[in-house]
């Protein structure tokens, strides 16, 4: 037979253990990796409770570029979600298509399985791109805003009748440097991300160019094909939801004209000018980055 005091821990462990339970937070079976096709898995970062912000990287990052958002907007009710495309930091790297509907395809999938609803979609450069698309193609399933960070979009390159963006041609160089020097490629990129070489501390831009350095160099050169090919001012119509629109007034990578095509083009969006950013406004300007971002989320 147990002894008194037996008995007495055992009642007292059995009120204390509901109670530890309840202190644990919430998980709710939240995976690192969700398979969008057979052998194809995309890390996740899923952080917090709340109102669903889902967050897509530009090229040739990853969702870690997202670091300094994660957290303060789990801080502020938010559930926040970053998805690494797919050839991309931890997400799989398989031989295929990359391009815009594979990506949008993928989000949509990831969106399925996790049950999103309502959700703030944000996109960094090639992920504004895609974020664009994929609320155009879906018809902004599981979205019910959009927010683009230095979107490389309508259109990435300039054509006859849209004088803004990157010559085609200037585009090819950088496709030739993927194939044969990608680490040349990258420290030139890091070059003009900020609003002058200057504008990131150094160790902000060895752990950015850490991060690009995870990609597939396969993934990466299609990538840029992609930006260079697609051609997104049709769309801009089809995007309905409000829109928010982040742009650095010195970005190099994505002229801020082209965020003045999306805003003449897209209904119920709004420019925020980062005046002092380039590319790099989420570094650059984090601080007015992260509250006008909740802000919007939050309105």
């Amino acid at each position: 037979m147990k002894s008194t005091a037996t008995r007495r821990i055992v009642a007292i462990v059995g009120l204390i253990i509901p109670y530890i339970s309840m202190a644990q937070p919430k998980t709710y079976g939240r995976e690192e990796f969700i398979e969008v096709e057979k052998n194809v898995r995309l890390h996740i970062t899923d952080l917090g409770e709340g109102t669903p912000v889902v967050l897509i990287h530009g090229l040739p990052m990853s969702d870690a570029m997202f670091e300094y958002q994660y957290q303060y907007l789990a801080e502020k009710g938010c559930r926040v979600i970053g998805i690494t495309l797919r050839g991309f930091g931890k997400s799989d790297k398989p031989y295929g298509a990359y391009n815009y509907d594979v990506y949008a395809h993928d989000i949509k999938i990831v969106l399925d399985k996790l049950n999103i609803q309502n959700a703030t979609l944000g996109g960094f450069s090639m992920g504004g791109a895609i974020a664009l698309h994929y609320v155009a193609k879906y018809n902004s399933a599981h979205i019910a805003k959009l927010a683009l960070f230095g979107a490389a979009a309508p259109s990435w390159t300039s054509r006859p009748d849209y004088p803004y963006g990157l010559k085609s041609e200037s585009v090819n160089d950088l496709i030739a440097l993927s194939k044969t020097n990608r680490p040349q490629l990258l420290e030139n990129i890091g070059k003009i991300f900020g609003a002058t070489e200057t504008a990131l501390a150094p160790e902000l831009g060895a752990w950015l160019f850490s991060i690009n350095m995870e990609a597939s160099s396969y993934a990466t050169t299609q990538s840029l094909i992609a930006l260079r090919d697609t051609d997104l001012r049709p769309e801009l119509s089809k995007i309905t939801i409000p829109t928010i629109i982040f742009h650095g007034v010195k970005d190099k990578i994505c002229d801020f004209q082209m965020a003045e095509q999306m805003q003449k083009g897209i209904k119920n969006s709004t420019i925020v000018r980062f005046e002092n950013s380039g590319h790099g406004l989420f570094l650059e300007e984090r601080e007015k980055f992260n509250t006008e971002l909740t802000d919007f989320i939050k309105k």
